[in-house]
């Protein structure tokens, strides 16, 4: 078998929008181009001021009948340093430096740095950056309002650069006031996941867990390297692993976050967790029609890893060619997957069911079916929560898998999953609702002969209990 057969793309979209005042349209042009999952960020924007969007999105939703996915990032806390007498300083490599609480303009020799959580966490001998990293800085010294430094890479820094502190777990919470109080304005909003930025240990996803009232899901983004050191306990509290490169690549040395990426994408795939790969992935075409060559790259990597997406955020939020960037990262995705190899990249980084979990098996069995029956064109599965249909993806089969389920809410969250397309369908009641619903979905392309390995659970309605594979000739 290879993945040629019955070719979709198996790695999904996700597609940044931005303002789109006066171009309402092209957010429908972003799902016709390949985009599957819309992403808001709520540090440029209000909760208010993405309810248009999310209306259209469920307007292309209904027109398609095609379920999309919405996603809102909270901004989490930002570190920043004050206000210089001139606006920016220019900082040379050995001087020393000094932040301290201050709140008086800074000048060559000192800023205010407003984060006394940041003088109780480090010792003598950390670092600190700024400037997305571009400014290295030694602490020499430190006390609970003030800390010397000596600059070990210069540079300029203006008014209210970010600063981070790779070398310490901080203890700042990744939930803010603000975000507290989107989560709250949000939740009664018809959207999927709220993205999680600074998360550092397990328990801030269950304080956001606690937050949520509807049924939206959360997506712990890694881009702190302490994350990595709780990375399984992050893994199972989350519903979606983003890793977001850019601030990954800032407090670690970039060599590190290719090898971090794959750790990564392996470790949630192992998990049955999807996985986006984000940041900085086409970013020559906020500006350019053609990504560069080392971009593409960057791309079919994440592909040939068996990430669930891809992701762009300024490419489509506030680029000159939104649309032919996600066509660009469509097309990448499909000649990675069309490729004769691919397949056996996925059969190489297969994931033996657990031993006493029929569910796995079932759905590890449903795979191996698909691929020894020439005429089996779909792998389906029925389920209430989407379990099942996350565990057949885990499996990589290289066939689609549709998942058809009762609830829409459970459909959008497939929209980021490999390999899934989700359908709503009605409740299952007896056994030849199985080939029914499926001939529904199917309509056209259920021609005569096709075969499709389906994965459902008896009794009928009853979530976690996938025991049943039955192969059906239409």
């Amino acid at each position: 078998m290879s993945c040629a057969k019955n070719h979709q793309n198996y790695c999904k979209i996700v597609a940044t929008l931005g303002n789109i005042e006066g171009r309402e349209d092209i957010i429908e042009k972003l799902m016709l181009a390949g985009a599957s999952v819309f992403r808001m960020n709520l540090s440029h924007d209000s909760v208010e001021g993405h309810s248009a969007k999310i209306k259209i999105i469920r307007d292309l939703e209904a027109k398609y009948k095609r379920p999309l996915g919405v996603l809102f990032d909270l901004q989490g806390p930002k570190l920043r340093v004050g206000i210089f007498k001139n606006n920016r300083v220019i900082l040379k490599e050995g001087q020393k430096f000094r932040l301290d609480l201050d709140a008086a303009a800074g000048d060559e020799t000192r800023v205010c740095l407003p984060h006394p959580e940041i003088y109780a966490a480090v010792q003598p001998g950390h670092a600190l950056l700024f400037n997305d990293g571009l400014i290295r800085v030694r602490v020499d010294g430190v006390s609970a309002s003030a800390m010397e430094t000596t600059v070990l890479t210069g540079g300029e820094l203006s008014n209210h650069k970010g600063v981070n502190v790779p070398d310490v777990s901080l203890p700042i919470s990744a939930l803010t006031p603000r975000d507290i109080e989107n989560i709250k304005k949000a939740d009664g909003l018809d959207i999927d996941w709220f993205a999680l930025s600074f998360v550092q240990k397990p328990e801030d996803l269950q304080l956001a867990r606690s937050l949520i009232k509807s049924k939206a899901g959360i997506i712990a983004k890694i881009e702190k390297p302490h994350a990595v050191d709780h990375l399984e306990e992050i893994i199972k509290l989350a519903d979606v692993i983003m890793v977001a490169r850019g601030d990954l690549g800032v407090e670690l040395s970039p060599e590190r976050v290719p090898v971090l990426q794959r750790k990564i994408v392996s470790a949630c795939r192992g998990a049955g967790r999807p996985v986006i790969v984000a940041t900085q992935m086409l970013e020559s075409m906020i500006n350019n029609a053609t990504p560069t060559r080392a971009e593409a790259s960057d791309v079919a990597t994440a592909v040939y890893e068996g990430a669930d997406a891809v992701m762009l955020s300024a490419e489509t939020a506030t680029g000159r060619y939104p649309v032919e960037a996600v066509r660009t990262m469509s097309s990448i995705i499909s000649n990675v997957e069309l490729d004769s190899e691919f397949e056996e990249y996925m059969r190489a980084s297969h994931y033996e069911p657990q031993a006493t979990d029929i569910p796995d098996a079932i759905t590890a069995a449903a795979k191996v079916a698909a691929s020894r029956v020439d005429t089996a064109n779909f792998v389906v599965t029925f389920t209430d929560s989407g379990t099942t249909t996350l565990r057949a993806a885990r499996q990589r089969p290289c066939v689609p898998i549709l998942s058809l389920t009762p609830h829409c809410e459970v459909a959008r969250k497939m929209s980021v999953v490999w390999g899934v397309q989700a359908h709503v369908v009605k409740d299952l009641k007896k056994f030849d609702d199985i080939e029914e619903n499926i001939r529904v979905v199917l309509g056209g392309a259920a021609e005569k002969g096709t075969q499709v390995v389906a994965v459902a659970g008896i009794p009928f309605g009853r979530t976690g209990d996938t025991n049943l594979m039955y192969v059906i000739t239409l």
